[in-house]
């Protein structure tokens, strides 16, 4: 098997897509008024319930990503599931070579989490507040079990934002 036949297989799978979102520690952890570190977020379709009890979720990772060594570094993390009509949320944060996240946060209602800190999109389907767990590399990804803190459903109609067959796609 090539990698290219297992990724064609494995398109065929539909995905739900999320933004999963941190922030990184304050430059100098041990100076009050040392400047807090940015938020970041990024694009995933490997997001998935583990437990009920106890309530965890994980999150699969590129290995030596911007998300990877933040969240390596830092516990606590946010996801949002995206709706069908936030497919320009899920390209701009998916972006290689993209600007700033500070810049890509700016035009987005979103508030920050009261348990992780991290911005949670208002008009998303639902969104989580984790706390790592667990990592565990797999190949060249890492998985990052988290506990969820929170969970809510925002009220926001609509279904979901999909991912197919290497195209993003709503139900129907």
């Amino acid at each position: 098997m090539t990698n290219d036949e297992f990724r064609a297989a494995m398109s065929r799978l539909a995905a739900g897509v999320v933004l999963v979102t941190a922030q990184e520690p304050p430059l100098d952890p041990d100076d009050p008024q040392a400047p807090a570190g940015e938020d970041a977020g990024m694009t995933a379709t490997a997001f998935m319930s583990v437990s009920l009890d106890p309530p965890l979720a994980l999150v699969s990772l590129r290995e030596g990503s911007r998300m990877d060594d933040l969240l390596a570094e830092q516990p606590l993390w946010a996801v949002s599931v995206l709706a069908e009509n936030q497919r320009h949320i899920a390209g701009r944060f998916a972006m290689k070579g993209r600007i700033s996240d500070r810049l890509l946060f700016k035009e987005l209602s979103w508030t920050r989490g009261e348990s992780s800190g991290a911005p949670l999109l208002t008009d998303a389907l639902a969104t989580f507040e984790l706390r790592t767990e667990q990592r565990v590399t797999a190949g060249d990804h890492t998985l990052v079990v988290g506990r969820v803190l929170t969970a809510r459903v925002p009220g926001t109609g609509g279904g979901p934002l999909l991912y197919f067959r290497g195209r993003y796609r709503q139900l129907g």
